[in-house]
């Protein structure tokens, strides 16, 4: 195996209390992070119905799962604070929020920081439309025009003019420009086959969260490299990122201990498709067309319907979507996807709902885990 250095990031959820998020920004800082990206809810996934102390200590602490900040004010009181970090969302999409909005928002983070910003983007996820009147019907298609309306923003300083399906733009002015050397970075949040082909074709990165293996990244990253070589952009600028979950503990054999938890089990609900249970002969308890967490409407359900869907969890499905074991283990199955490409890996910490313990122990196997990357041993 190629030995391989990676930018690594920390993703912040971005719930209360708001001093939480600075403090792991600090920390980030401390242990020599390259990002923090903040997520951008209406909701959160974890249901009301179950949320607990039976099913995470975190509900003890919190009292409602779906309190979220806006992502907006949120980078606004870290950028301060960020130091070289780079800031960014991870991510936002255009059905909630315009595009020039959206734009305006990166340009401005680019004066309120030392780097360039980064605009993690997607085509949503269905609880954060559905539940307030939006359209989630044709979300790519609205994607793709907004990809094309905020590349305008980032680089004509003149009034733009656009006819889409979805958007309309007579004249429209956005001529904030950012610092020299502070151009916000576009990194696409795209799995499926049209979702890759836009990532090479408008993409500065593409920030996956859904890839099953090395090898499925690879090949994903294979389209989108040659996605942009077909419209004359060049495929090794794309910066091959990854938001991953990751389960740590200091031995294989607790980390293992953890999957078979609730919180561990629902996120396997969420992180796999009716597609990866019909292989193993099971039916996906939300479904046939589910495609994993996009589709999720977690309000919709109610206790007694999630604890089932909980227990049905096989067992060969029990950590996927994750990436689990000791810190050392967990930077060798990275490397993994550094040799199918990966550059840059943003962590986000799922076993700290498990327990006080897993979390307190997960911030500083964070340290660990990032000193082993980066140093490409």
């Amino acid at each position: 195996m190629t030995s391989r250095k990676f930018a690594v990031g920390l993703q912040v959820s971005g719930n209360p209390p708001i001093g939480l998020a600075r403090a792991l920004l600090l920390y980030a800082r401390l242990i020599r992070l390259d990002s923090v990206l903040v997520a951008d809810h209406f909701q959160g996934f974890i249901p009301t119905a179950l949320w607990n102390p039976e099913f995470s200590w975190a509900a003890a602490q919190f009292s409602n799962p779906h309190e979220s900040f806006d992502f907006q004010l949120l980078l606004g009181y870290l950028a301060a604070s960020a130091g070289r970090l780079r800031l960014g969302v991870g991510v936002t999409e255009p059905i909630r929020r315009h595009p020039v909005l959206i734009a305006q928002t990166m340009l401005t983070l680019a004066h309120a920081i030392g780097r360039s910003p980064i605009l993690g983007i997607g085509a949503g996820e269905r609880e954060n439309i559905e539940p307030y009147g939006l359209d989630f019907s044709t979300p790519v298609g609205r994607l793709e025009e907004a990809l094309q309306i905020i590349r305008r923003c980032f680089s004509q300083s003149g009034a733009i003019d656009f006819e889409g399906q979805y958007y309309h733009l007579v004249g429209a002015t956005m001529a904030l420009r950012p610092p020299k050397g502070r151009l916000p970075e576009i990194w696409i949040a795209g799995h499926g086959a049209r979702m890759l082909r836009l990532t090479g074709e408008y993409g500065d990165g593409w920030y996956p969260t859904l890839v099953t293996s090395p090898s499925d990244y690879a090949a994903k990253l294979a389209v989108i490299r040659a996605a942009a070589q077909k419209v004359g952009r060049d495929p090794a600028a794309i910066v091959p990122a990854l938001h991953q979950y990751i389960v740590v503990a200091p031995s294989e054999r607790e980390a293992r201990a953890m999957l078979a938890t609730k919180v561990a089990r629902f996120a396997v609900l969420l992180l796999t498709s009716h597609e990866q249970w019909s292989q193993l002969g099971r039916e996906h308890p939300f479904g046939e067309n589910f495609r994993g967490y996009v589709d999720f409407l977690p309000e919709r359900y109610d206790r007694k319907t999630l604890l089932a869907a909980v227990a049905a969890v096989p067992p060969e499905l029990l950590g996927s979507g994750l990436i689990w074991g000791t810190p050392e283990q967990i930077a060798e199955k990275l490397r993994a996807y550094g040799d199918a490409g990966l550059r840059h890996v943003v962590l986000d910490l799922a076993s700290a709902l498990i327990s006080r313990r897993a979390a307190l122990y997960g911030i500083v196997a964070m340290w660990k885990i990032a000193v082993l990357l980066k140093r490409g041993s």
